[in-house]
């Protein structure tokens, strides 16, 4: 039974390692375990603090990415507005000139074929008085062959004249 009841000495001498290994251990074991402990928890607050200003930044990056995308949104549809105004514009334009371009045709072609019709009816007269003359001449001379013809003729010429003048 000597095994399971310790004796005195035996007790005394197993205090006293434990009294200076426990005063060892508080003397230098404890405050390095506490600092290291304090250290960990200083690092993982640290950690802590870091994981919600990131997450705080990457809730502002988003935001601001969003508010980018809309302004971006925006601008696109100013863009598209603009080009299409731009495209109405330039087609407005360009019948506005083929009517112009067009309009300016047509008043040159009127003026060409006004100015043929004249020379056709100047041609025409200029043949018709020709042919007139011809005839005339025909019938004058035919109808000169005789002197008292020829004289009535410059009389009444004559007398045209004076009336005239």
């Amino acid at each position: 039974m000597e095994l399971f009841t310790p004796d005195f000495g035996l007790i005394f001498w197993m205090f006293l390692r434990f009294a200076v290994l426990f005063f060892i251990l508080c003397k230098y074991a404890w405050p390095a375990i506490t600092k290291m402990m304090d250290q960990r928890a200083e690092l993982i607050d640290k950690g802590v603090e870091y994981a919600q200003q990131a997450k705080q930044d990457l809730d502002n990056a988003q935001a601001k990415a969003e508010e980018l995308m809309q302004e971006a949104r925006r601008q696109q549809a100013d863009i598209l507005r603009e080009a299409d105004r731009v495209k109405t514009q330039i087609i407005e334009d360009a019948r506005n000139e083929a009517r112009q371009a067009a309009s300016k045709e047509l008043d040159q072609a009127k003026l060409q074929i006004d100015q043929a019709r004249k020379e056709a009816e100047q041609n025409i007269r200029d043949e018709v008085s020709a042919f007139a003359l011809n005839i005339a001449q025909k019938v004058v001379r035919k109808q000169m062959s005789d002197t008292k013809a020829q004289t009535q003729l410059v009389d009444s010429l004559l007398d045209e004249l004076e009336k005239k003048n």
